[in-house]
């Protein structure tokens, strides 16, 4: 009707899922990316996992955890499964995704990549460490997933440009992948890996500090920006 509207400045926009059974993630899934670290073409998805704990609002604070000195950004995007399945068929895959929306798969890079016994879990799971939406665009509202502009942007640079054309793997194949080992639930957010540009493979290195602000989007999907705190 018109008559019953809230200004965005008048409110704080939520995550649109905010305690989901799975948080699961990809790591090397872009051709590009590979190519920044000089890393092989996976022939497998590379999966792990962050806790729901790192969920946070798209336009909420990321927090700089005192014990890292190297936070870094990917810009990522995201699948919702709205059916549950396991051992799904990939040719069936789209049938049990709700929708797309943005992630920002913050990353404690010592922790990831040198601590814990370089096991990525801790370094990518802190509080605040997946700043997520706008909202959950539905999979029909979307022509084509697989060809979306995605970038991140530090301060108003511009750090990642690519399409989700350089997925290794598609939305279809991660999901077939993953249900082979678990249930899929409703809810469950799957994110699909980042492209080039992070901070740690620039020469040198470049990593987020208090006070500098986040902004990743996709096409068709929007934008979320996030202050580092």
């Amino acid at each position: 009707s018109g008559q019953h509207r809230v200004s965005r400045g008048a409110a704080r926009l939520l995550a649109p899922l905010g305690d989901p059974q799975k948080v699961i993630c990809v790591g090397l899934n872009y051709h590009d990316h590979c190519r920044e670290q000089g890393a092989k073409v996976p022939r497998e998805p590379l999966i792990f996992s962050k806790f729901p704990s790192a969920i946070t609002g798209p336009f909420d604070d990321i927090m700089h955890p005192q014990d890292t000195s190297e936070l870094d950004w990917e810009v990522e995007l995201a699948a919702v499964i709205g059916k549950r399945g396991r051992h799904i068929e990939e040719s069936a895959a789209l049938e049990h995704v709700l929708g797309y929306t943005v992630a920002n798969d913050v990353s404690a890079r010592d922790w990831q990549m040198r601590r814990n016994g370089r096991q990525w879990l801790l370094g990518k799971t802190f509080d605040t460490f997946c700043p997520l939406g706008p909202a959950i665009v539905t999979k029909e509202a979307v022509p084509d997933v697989h060809n979306l502009w995605i970038r991140c942007s530090v301060n108003g640079q511009r750090m990642q440009d690519s399409s989700t054309q350089h997925l290794i793997f598609g939305v279809p194949a991660l999901v077939a992948w993953v249900s082979r080992f678990v249930t899929l639930v409703p809810g469950d957010v799957l994110l699909t890996g980042t492209p080039a540009g992070v901070g740690v493979f620039r020469k040198p290195p470049v990593f987020l500090k208090p006070g500098d602000e986040v902004q990743c989007e996709i096409e068709e999907l929007g934008t979320i920006c996030n202050r580092v705190v």
